[in-house]
């Protein structure tokens, strides 16, 4: 089904006549879910097909197609679980894939078969796998696993069609292992500090020798080791604002800087023969990607793509064939095959579904405003294309998942269904957001539900100064660290939001960080440096920032959504806090999913859950009942 608003006729003379708005389409939720979502994108070793996952099924599947024919295969058949693929088998066409069980994290790594049957090659029950990675001759791949102790992951290798682990590094130290080199000789090894700092550590396997790095405080990071095992390459912020990439050389010790820019680089690697560098940077909130060719030094430049920009790529190994990811705010992430010898570009996916125009969809806009303390906090801003002075729209105010997270400029569905349904959305990226500096990431330390929502806060207000929005009707919504932001926003500001959209957020800061999963073990000491530690007085403060505890000042609306098997954000986080509301005699819609954890996957229950976000929202803040009818119990 489509709606059809028409906005309303302007006459502006200045001159001439402004022509009048055009048509607007509104689309049913469901359209937006029959978008395709894709990830991976691993070429054969013929390079003559590309697996990757996408949930065209409505769950996670694999697929492949033919970089000849375009031709698109569904190998796996999944109803009931997400199958995320991780690359071929070498010279074969079995796949190598992860799943877990209901959203509940605990991963395995699978072998999908040449006659699609499967095998669990990490069949212990309560194993969490990780896979790490091939071995340059793609006789063995490399996977962490949990299995020796729940809190620490361990290193192992499996040889193709042996399918046995063998223990590459046993870690009894609590570091976590970022790369090793091809001849397994040495490891790069991190251990958390704070959730911004951390020691960091060349380790040589054959003399038991170890390296510190990090002999200046800072954030570091790997980014892969040289072929020949000489040298080794890593992000790093010491002495600046942002990460930049350095080169390390193992003999000597010395280190040059390989490339920085005015952003956080965010990865960076080299093709497989090291012909090509490719680096990521974070550029305000965009992917800004950046391929060198490491023998002359000159930039890799592409054909013009049409509405869209690249944000990510994967190199054959062949390094004749580039898989190119490309989207925009307004549509999906596409793949696109990318010819080095020829320089053509192919299209391989479709993932916008093709009942939505992108003309009627809304792209995003970086904007910044003063907070309180006139702090410049920046944004990602989408504002309806209905909205006028005459036609004032509602809007939300969006946090971010972290601490420590990032809105950034990319396709969300249910952002573009509110939007398209007349609600404009500010993505604020509060003090204590990645991507802006370290300076920046660190103001919200010990800080949380303060400043922070100061800054939510102040984003509000300046939705309010566009005259195109309605001033009385705006919320907040966000999920996980946002969601936490909601509910603080309703119970520490509760003047200032007239209604809230929890989405598995917490609410008990000292339960959560109590129950934090075994396999969390390697941050969970920086986390306690960074927002407290709950077996200490620190619990005093953690309880005056927790939502659950002053519950009773609740007196907007509030709608809570929680996957049952969320490892990270318990579902009685959510129970407690949707009871404590009720007390108050407050509208408080529940939606529980017995099949999700921390993030809804499956379509069906994306377009149940976010379809009630917008029933709630047109009830309790477009139509403002809860308002007219507040003083019937």
């Amino acid at each position: 089904m489509k709606r059809f608003f028409l906005g309303s006729l302007l006459l502006l003379w200045a001159g001439c006549q402004t022509p009048a708005p055009k048509k607007i389409v509104q689309y049913d939720i469901d359209l937006f879910f029959q978008n395709t979502s894709i990830r991976g994108g691993y070429f054969s070793s013929d390079e003559n097909k590309l697996a990757y996952t996408s949930d065209a099924s409505g769950i996670y599947n694999i697929y492949e197609v033919d970089l000849s024919s375009g031709e698109t295969n569904q190998r796996t058949q999944s109803e009931k679980e997400s199958f995320y693929v991780l690359g071929y088998i070498p010279n074969s066409n079995a796949l190598l894939y992860s799943a877990d069980k209901g959203g509940n994290e605990i991963s395995h790594l699978y072998l999908l078969k040449e006659d699609n049957t499967t095998l669990d090659l990490t069949p212990q029950v309560d194993e969490k796998a990780r896979f790490f990675g091939w071995s340059k001759d793609r006789s063995h791949f490399y996977y962490q696993s949990n299995k020796r102790d729940s809190r620490y992951f361990d290193l192992y290798k499996m040889k193709v069609g042996q399918w046995n682990p063998i223990l590459v590094y046993e870690n009894r130290q609590n570091l976590s292992l970022q790369t090793l080199s091809n001849n397994e000789r040495y490891f790069l090894l991190s251990k958390a500090l704070t959730t911004s700092t951390n020691d960091f550590f060349l380790f040589d396997n054959k003399t038991q020798g170890i390296t510190k790095i990090s002999e200046t405080s800072g954030g570091y990071s790997s980014a892969g080791f040289s072929d020949d095992n000489t040298q080794f390459f890593y992000r790093t912020d010491v002495g600046k604002e942002f990460d930049y990439l350095k080169s390390y050389t193992i003999e000597t010790g010395e280190q040059k800087i390989v490339y920085e820019s005015d952003w956080d680089v965010m990865y960076s690697y080299l093709s497989e023969n090291e012909t090509y560098r490719v680096v990521g940077i974070n550029e305000d909130g965009k992917t800004n990607l950046v391929i060198f060719n490491t023998q002359d030094g000159t930039q890799v430049d592409f054909p013009e793509i049409p509405d869209g920009t690249i944000t990510g790529v994967s190199i054959s190994q062949s390094e004749q064939k580039m898989r190119l990811s490309v989207g925009s705010s307004k549509s999906p992430n596409d793949f696109y095959l990318y010819d080095l010898k020829t320089n053509t570009i192919k299209k391989l996916t479709n993932s916008l579904n093709p009942e939505l125009n992108a003309d009627h969809l809304v792209a995003a806009e970086v904007i910044r405003f003063a907070s309180f303390d006139g702090l410049e906090i920046p944004a990602i801003y989408y504002k309806p294309i209905q909205a006028s002075a005459k036609e004032k729209v509602p809007a939300l105010v969006w946090v971010h998942g972290g601490p420590g997270g990032q809105s950034r400029v990319g396709y969300s569905s249910l952002i573009q269904y509110l939007v398209n349904q007349g609600y404009a959305i500010l993505a604020v990226n509060n003090r204590g957001s990645s991507g802006y500096g370290k300076s920046f990431y660190k103001m919200d330390d010990r800080n949380h539900g303060d400043k922070d929502l100061k800054d939510c806060i102040w984003g509000k207000k300046w939705l309010q100064e566009q005259d195109y929005i309605d001033p009385d009707k705006i919320g907040i919504i966000g999920g996980s660290y946002g969601g936490y932001m909601t509910m603080a926003a309703m119970a520490f500001a509760p003047d200032e939001f007239k209604v809230g959209v929890n989405i598995f957020g917490v609410t008990n800061w000292i339960r959560t960080l109590k129950s934090i999963p075994p396999f969390w073990e390697a941050s969970r000491k920086a986390l306690y440096q960074e927002l407290g530690d709950p077996y200490t007085e620190d619990s005093i403060r953690l309880k005056a920032i927790s939502p659950l505890f002053h519950a009773e000042k609740i007196k907007n609306p509030v709608m809570v959504l929680q996957g049952a098997n969320d490892p990270r954000v318990l579902q009685v986080e959510s129970d407690e806090i949707v009871a404590a509301v009720q007390e108050n005699k407050v509208p408080v819609d529940y939606v529980i999913f017995p099949d999700e954890g921390h993030g809804f996957r499956k379509k069906d229950n994306q377009i149940k859950g976010y379809g009630q976000i917008k029933q709630f929202l047109d009830t309790y803040l477009k139509k403002l009942d809860w308002e007219v009818n507040s003083d019937l119990d």
